[in-house]
């Protein structure tokens, strides 16, 4: 189980003094090095279009699925929303698994209610290796880890160069690729996401001003979930420690909907992530849904009660997998209203 900041830096300051170079070696000022990559994935993109391939920092070809309603231009742009899939899945299943398609053209999103509709694009992620149980500690996903997201991209901290996290560049580019055609609303820009794509959706959201909203689904804590060597706390300012990591959109809404079992009992790990965000003066939106897709007021106990998740917790595995496993499409009409109640606001962007 990962440590919480206040624990894991007692215990680097005393691992440090005994060894000075073993600081280093495990944890940075951006949480954990980079994940290493097994594969890229290219996406089918059925019922839109193939974007890419373009090459990240590391060289590797990456793609992005877009999907555009029929009333999209230039003379009438609509929201944007970006979707990030979960691990061990592809961008595909944004079509396969959800409904996001069947809202594209009729939703009310926008902020101008002459313009139903909004634009749909979903990046595709890489294998890489990831900090969670297995079986996904291996494959497709997003580098939460890894938490150098400063907008300015790469970033020099007493002589080392630390590059922008290549999935939040691939992330960037091709929402600007879609933005730059014209077609998009600047101020209603949205990150939606589901479980690990959730984690780097928040993760994204968080540290991009241009993102008016961020609401996904069943998010691990992107700062310290399971078995992460390097859990940092979010602030808004100079990091204290490499304990910290600094996020660029204060103000930012967040709607998250997660079940009060959930796989590898993380509900409890959702609200340590709200505490977290309330902490800092982030508004959140907590949903905590039932098998039955029901709202309910707090997480099963029955499924564990860690803040840093429960993977072997035995109702976890089973009710709380097959919980996560089902995208919440009673709750997608919600989230989309979130997101038009939310339109970009003028917000100070450091502090």
């Amino acid at each position: 189980m990962a440590m919480r900041p206040a624990v894991i830096s007692l215990l680097m300051l005393t691992i440090s003094a005994m060894c000075p170079d073993a600081l280093a070696q495990t944890c940075g000022p951006f949480g954990n090095p980079p994940q290493a990559m097994v594969q890229n994935e290219v996406p089918s993109c059925i019922g839109g279009r193939v974007l890419g391939p373009w090459n990240d920092s590391d060289g590797t070809p990456r793609y992005a699925c877009l999907f555009t309603p029929e009333a999209a231009g230039p003379s009438n742009p609509l929201p944007m929303v970006i979707f990030l899939h979960p691990s061990l899945t592809t961008a595909d299943s944004t079509e396969t698994a959800t409904n996001w398609l069947e809202y594209l053209n009729s939703a009310s999103v926008s902020t101008n209610p002459a313009s139903p509709g909004f634009i749909l694009l979903a990046p595709e992620g890489r294998d890489t290796t990831h900090y969670y149980p297995a079986p996904d500690n291996e494959g497709p996903g997003w580098d939460n880890w890894y938490r150098q997201l400063n907008p300015a991209g790469d970033v020099s901290i007493s002589g080392q160069t630390y590059r922008e996290n290549v999935d939040a560049a691939t992330i960037d580019h091709f929402a600007s690729q879609v933005t730059s055609s014209g077609i998009v609303k600047s101020d209603q820009i949205y990150i939606s996401g589901w479980s690990n794509g959730a984690a780097m959706g928040y993760l994204y959201g968080l540290s991009r001003p241009s993102v008016a909203a961020i609401g996904v689904y069943s998010a691990p804590d992107p700062f310290g979930a399971f078995n992460d060597p390097c859990p940092q706390s979010p602030v808004f300012k100079r990091p204290a420690s490499i304990t910290e990591i600094r996020v660029y959109n204060p103000g930012v809404p967040t709607m998250h909907v997660h079940n009060d079992c959930d796989i590898a009992g993380i509900c409890p790990n959702g609200e340590y992530l709200k505490g977290q965000l309330e902490g800092i003066g982030i508004g959140t939106d907590d949903t905590i849904i039932n098998q039955l897709t029901l709202q309910v007021p707090s997480c099963m106990e029955a499924c564990g009660t860690n803040p840093d998740g429960d993977p072997n917790n035995t109702l976890a595995v089973s009710l709380g997998t097959a919980n996560h496993v089902r995208w919440p499409a009673d709750w997608l009409a919600a989230m989309l209203e979130f997101f038009h109640a939310h339109p970009k606001a003028t917000r100070t962007t450091s502090r």
